[in-house]
């Protein structure tokens, strides 16, 4: 058996230190509501921010290139100069990183794990919303517990996150929490205006979950980041493959070409309704592969410091 330090270093587990480390390249990203997200080179969707949140926080000086429908025409007549409003949120989004660690996501083949790319994921997304003074918090779980943290400044939000993330999966304790259980429970606390971060391998959506998609992008931005690893996106080659997931072994029998082409298509079958869903509810996707670096592949979807261009498919 591997020890805590080998596991690491093979991309078992996230490691604490490389997370803190990250935020070096996340000054690479771009989280600002300014429009698009664009895809990865392994697809994604291009679609229009929406929301913002409504409370009002002060008046200032117009300046150009604000939006007129935010005037306020009480400070404007008073002062004799044009002002608009402007809201908490703009300055001070409260950004929401939910996390999925359930027993799906303790597989790779390249790399690492789902599990761990997903957190350097939410490492990268989270400092830079602390780097432009957002307020971060979010939710982990995994099949039997959930950590959850307000949003909160400076990245006090953040560390309780990622040290959990850097945590071993607790295996069989309590019962199984599910993505849309974790995500209706986050519905609940998000207040309009929020950007929140989906980060998972979507294993188990149906089309029930449009409800509680639809409702976190309600006034909010909701982006979903769809985890994989290359051997879910296309069969290998006939035979019996050894899989682990977690610490649960097993066997992956694609012996017969009908096993392959329906192994094949319950993944494309997944894509085709996250994608539906996403378009749907006004959502935003991208899909990441175990196998890219993570780092560039998230700037890349995020338009970070790159000029638009259409989608390309891996």
């Amino acid at each position: 058996m591997a020890d805590s330090n080998e596991q690491t270093a093979n991309g078992f587990r996230a490691d604490l230190r490389e997370l803190i480390a990250l935020r070096a390249q996340a000054r690479r990203l771009d989280l600002a509501p300014r429009g698009r997200v664009l895809a990865t080179r392994s697809g994604g969707h291009l679609s229009r921010f929406r929301g913002r949140g409504m409370e009002f926080d002060e008046s200032r000086v117009y300046l150009p290139g604000d939006d007129p429908r935010n005037m306020d025409w009480r400070v404007t007549a008073r002062a004799g100069t044009p002002h608009v409003k402007l809201f908490r949120e703009e300055r001070e989004r409260p950004v929401w990183l939910l996390v999925d660690q359930g027993p799906s996501m303790q597989f790779g083949t390249r790399v690492a794990f789902k599990s761990v790319v997903a957190a350097r994921v939410a490492a990268l997304l989270g400092w830079a919303a602390v780097d432009r003074g957002d307020r971060v918090g979010g939710l982990v779980f995994d099949e039997s517990r959930h950590l959850e943290r307000r949003p909160a400044a400076r990245g006090t939000g953040l560390l309780p996150l990622l040290e959990r993330l850097a945590t071993p999966v607790a295996m069989g304790e309590g019962g199984h929490v599910r993505l849309a259980g974790a995500a209706a429970h986050l519905a609940a606390l998000v207040r309009p205006g929020s950007l929140i971060a989906l980060i998972s391998d979507f294993s188990d959506l149906d089309e029930r979950d449009g409800a509680w998609i639809a409702r976190l992008a309600s006034g909010s931005e909701l982006l979903l980041v769809l985890v994989h690893d290359p051997i879910e996106a296309k069969a290998p080659p006939a035979g019996r493959y050894p899989v682990l997931m977690g610490q649960r072994r097993g066997i992956l029998d694609l012996t017969g070409a009908g096993a392959r082409t329906r192994y094949q298509a319950a993944f494309e079958q997944r894509l085709a309704l996250l994608e539906r869903l996403a378009r749907l509810h006004g959502a935003h996707w991208l899909r990441l592969s175990t196998g890219d670096p993570v780092g560039p592949a998230l700037a890349l979807a995020l338009g970070a410091r790159r000029a638009l261009h259409p989608a390309r498919q891996a």
